[in-house]
C-alpha cells in the first residue's frame, strides 16, 4: 500500500470543492456528474470519488484548482430574503444581494426569511464549523418583540428550557426591555442555533414573535451596518477575535 503523506487529507471530491470554497456541495456534485471535474487528468463522474489532497491534482473545466484565499464578512440580512444559494420556489436569496466578485461564500448558520440582522459569511469551512458547534457555546444576541406581556416566571422558563418537537429549546439569558399587555421587547441570548429556536420557544410559552433581529454573533456586532450591506473582516482579525490564533 502506498504511504499517504501526513500533510494530505483523504476526502470525497464534492466535499473537497466545497471545503476549498470553490462551490457548494450540491453544485460540486452537479459539476462532477456533468464530467467537468478530473482527478490526475482522469475525468470522474461520481461525486463520492476519493481524493488525496493536495497530493492529487484536481481540475474543473481543465483548470487546476487550489485552496482559495479565506474570507469573512459581516452581512446585514434584510427581512424577506432567505439564507440559501438557490430556492426551488424562486424566492430572493441573500446571494442575489451580494456581489459575485466576493467569490463563493456560505452562511454561518441561517436566519429565517422573516428574521433580519447579522449573518456571518465565509468560505472557511473550519471556521464555520467552529462557530456553529454547540460545544463551543458561541453566543448569539437577538432583539425580540412578542405579542402580550412577558412575566418573570416565563423568563425563568425560557432560561430553564422547554421541550418542543422532541428538542430542548433554551435561552442563555433573557432581558425584558419593555413589557405591556400589548407587546413585550426583549434581548435574548442563545448559545446554539437550532432551527427557528426563538420563534418556537416563545410560541410554546404562549407568545407570538412579531419581530426578530440578530445584533451579535460571538464577538461580531451588527452595529451601524445598514440593511443589505456587508463588511469584510481580515481572516487573521477574525481568528484573534475568537482567540484561535
Amino acid at each position: 500500500m502506498a504511504h499517504k503523506p501526513a500533510s494530505s487529507k483523504r476526502l470525497t471530491v464534492d466535499r473537497l470543492l466545497s471545503k476549498l470554497g470553490i462551490a457548494s456541495r450540491g453544485t460540486s456534485q452537479e459539476w462532477v456528474r456533468a464530467g467537468r471535474v478530473s482527478i490526475n487528468s482522469r475525468v470522474v463522474r461520481d461525486p463520492a470519488t476519493w481524493v488525496l489532497w493536495p497530493k492529487d491534482s484536481v481540475s474543473v473545466d481543465d483548470q487546476p484548482i487550489q485552496d482559495s484565499v479565506k474570507r469573512f464578512f459581516l452581512f446585514h440580512k434584510p427581512k424577506g430574503v432567505i439564507t440559501t444559494h438557490s430556492d426551488e420556489k424562486g424566492r430572493k436569496t441573500i446571494f442575489d444581494l451580494l456581489s459575485p466578485d466576493l467569490g463563493y461564500l456560505h452562511a454561518v448558520g441561517r436566519l429565517d426569511q422573516a428574521t433580519s440582522g447579522l449573518l456571518l459569511l465565509t468560505n472557511d469551512s473550519a471556521l464555520s464549523s467552529y462557530l456553529t458547534d454547540p460545544a463551543h457555546k458561541v453566543m448569539r444576541t437577538y432583539l425580540v418583540s412578542v405579542r402580550g406581556e412577558i412575566a418573570e416566571a416565563q423568563v425563568l422558563e425560557a432560561v430553564a428550557g422547554v421541550i418542543e418537537g422532541g428538542e430542548r429549546l433554551q435561552c442563555h439569558t433573557v432581558k425584558i426591555q419593555k413589557s405591556s399587555g400589548r407587546e413585550s421587547h426583549l434581548e435574548v441570548v442563545l448559545t446554539q442555533g437550532k432551527n427557528r429556536e426563538v420563534r418556537r420557544l416563545f410560541k410554546s410559552l404562549g407568545h407570538e414573535v412579531t419581530r426578530l433581529r440578530r445584533i451579535q454573533y460571538g464577538p461580531f456586532k451588527l452595529e451601524d451596518l445598514s440593511s443589505g450591506a456587508w463588511r469584510e473582516i481580515p481572516i487573521e482579525d477574525v481568528k484573534k477575535a475568537l482567540r484561535l490564533s
